[in-house]
């Protein structure tokens, strides 16, 4: 059922910390009283605003007017395939980090580099989350959600949820309100094959190599607390919303006008790194344009700053606010632009205002 307050504080709610009060928050831990909830808020052409897991939202300081629903379902079915494949359906509001450990203690393959990632279930098709060489729309099968258009609920198949690099439909998109997601995994005792290069050197395997699925689990959750990227309430540096920018994706007219300004600047061997993206695109890295334009880990004197451990983490320290945090952000952004001509995106939610 359902929890109710009036003017309640965010930023406890959220992994920065950082944001103003909601009008009206309720607690909702049952899937069917969560449609029953959003259809009435929407027949009254009331403001929502929809909170899970907390770790990838930017909230203003003046906070959410109309009601914020705090989504915390709960619920895993299990369902065996033909061709001997499980699959999960997993309510939105479940932990995701807690599914990733499931599957892995279950001998369940393909989600086992996307641990220690903060957040619920029901975030991850949204923002099409991936880290270590997988990204979460390769298992999923479909997506339950509530239209609130025609206020129908049904399963919408993954092939319609345009699903990009840390993008889908569903991004910036309130429309489809996601419910549940089915996620169709492997029965194996070992990981897929490694396809990230930082996580097979840790490994001591190369790329395309498999390994016992536990130990890809703890090598990346090892991997993610060196960068502080993993919730840790002894770790000051994890007070983020993760990668506060995403990877720029540039065609080859870009990509080669920002090797020409690297070339300028550091010379020829010291290129950004590119890696090969869907539509002839190339991906290059956000953490080495904000280093080599003139940001360390660390950087920033007051309550918001770099993280000590990844340069791509923006950190409240204690005592900052959203716009502090914006602000900060926005310094490194353009200077960024200004050094290399290449602008750098925002990879969390802003509420309440925008980048």
């Amino acid at each position: 059922m359902a929890e109710a307050g009036e003017h309640v504080d965010l930023a406890p709610l959220t992994s920065l910390r950082l944001g103003g009060p909601a009008e009206r928050l309720v607690k909702v831990t049952d899937t069917a009283e969560l449609i029953r909830l959003v259809q009435a808020a929407d027949a009254e052409r009331e403001p929502v605003f929809f909170l899970a897991g907390g770790s990838n939202v930017v909230i203003a300081d003046e906070g959410v007017p109309g009601t914020t629903i705090w989504i915390r379902t709960t619920g895993i079915e299990e369902r065996e395939l033909e061709d001997g494949r499980l699959s999960l359906t997993v309510a939105a509001g479940e932990p995701w980090d807690d599914l990733v450990s499931r599957s892995v203690d279950s001998g369940l393959a393909g989600i086992e580099c996307l641990s220690g990632i903060p957040g619920s279930v029901g975030a991850t098709p949204v923002q099409n989350v991936g880290a270590y060489g997988q990204e979460v729309s390769s298992t999923i099968a479909s997506v339950l959600v509530l239209d609130r258009e025609s206020g129908q609920v049904g399963p919408m198949e993954a092939s319609q949820c345009g699903f990009g690099y840390r993008s889908s439909r569903f991004k910036g998109d309130s429309r489809f309100l996601v419910l549940a997601v089915e996620f169709i995994l492997d029965p194996s005792d070992e990981s897929a094959p490694v396809a990230y290069a930082q996580l097979a050197d840790a490994l001591e395997v190369e790329t395309g190599e498999r390994v016992p699925l536990s130990v890809a689990r703890e090598t990346v959750l090892d991997l993610r607390r060196s960068k502080s990227m993993v919730l840790d309430p002894d770790d000051p540096d994890s007070v983020s919303a993760g990668s506060f920018f995403t990877n720029p994706l540039l065609d080859l007219a870009g990509m080669a006008e920002l090797n020409a300004r690297a070339e300028e600047l550091f010379g020829p061997d010291n290129l950004p790194p590119a890696y090969p993206a869907p539509e002839g695109m190339a991906k290059t890295s956000a953490a080495w344009l904000i280093e080599r334009a003139g940001f360390s880990r660390g950087f920033g004197e007051g309550p918001i700053g770099l993280s000590h451990n990844h340069t791509l983490a923006i950190v409240n320290r204690g005592g900052g606010t959203t716009a502090e945090l914006v602000s900060f952000a926005r310094l490194i952004a353009g200077h960024v632009e200004e050094v290399f001509g290449v602008a750098l995106k925002p990879e969390p939610v802003f509420v309440g205002h925008s980048w």
